[in-house]
């Protein structure tokens, strides 16, 4: 049977991607209210004009940078969610997931961050709200299912929880640079042995020599 070729990617899908890094890292940087066709076109060394041949406007580019990694964020969370594993481990491969997404993506998180809360206001952008709607069930439910299953703490705010683990690992994307020190998978590792020993439950015996400590 004949070989299935692989899609060869064309010199002008190359220079479309390249042209969509440039103007994520802009309007990471400027705004995208302060980023003009001009701007990013300056960035990219080439004419206003000849942008135009690639783009129509300024919103395309942006809707297609916030959806490219969004299908990539969710491709990763959905199949973490259906691979059946427990309340801790689906977690912990959701944080690690997320910081892979800032290591390929950063400047797409940095733009979901800042620009979001605007930008859902317009018809063309309405499938944030929707992904923000899923991003919140899918932690939730993660939580839940661990109070639940007595993993974490029956005290736990799973709300607050899910605000807290959420601001913190996006938050990375103002900070993180690809090729750093640390990989994605080494900081999820160090975040993770942070914010664990907060929710999870802990050992009877830990709690029985607390106990005998206080009424020693």
């Amino acid at each position: 049977m004949p070989t299935k070729k692989k899609p060869q990617v064309t010199a002008a899908a190359v220079r479309r991607g390249e042209l969509l890094n440039t103007a994520a890292e802009v309007f990471a940087e400027h705004g995208y209210n302060a980023t003009t066709v001009r701007r990013i076109a300056d960035h990219a060394g080439m004419l206003a004009g000849s942008l135009y041949y690639h783009f129509d406007s300024k919103e395309s580019m942006l809707e297609e940078i916030l959806r490219t990694f969004l299908d990539e964020l969710w491709g990763g969370y959905d199949s973490v969610l259906a691979a059946g594993l427990g309340p801790r481990e689906t977690l912990e491969a959701l944080v690690t997931e997320s910081f892979r997404e800032i290591d390929r993506h950063r400047a797409a998180v940095a733009i979901y961050q800042k620009e979001s809360r605007q930008l859902v206001a317009q018809d063309r952008f309405a499938f944030l709200a929707e992904s923000q709607r899923r991003f919140e069930r899918a932690w939730l439910s993660t939580l839940e299912r661990g109070v639940a299953e007595h993993v974490f703490r029956s005290d736990l705010d799973v709300r607050l929880t899910y605000r807290f683990v959420r601001d913190t690992v996006w938050v990375a994307a103002s900070w993180y640079r690809p090729g750093g020190q640390h990989s994605p998978e080494e900081i999820a590792r160090q975040y993770l042995s942070m914010v664990l020993d907060g929710i999870a439950v802990r050992a009877r015996h830990e709690e029985r020599d607390e106990k005998s400590e206080h009424s020693g």
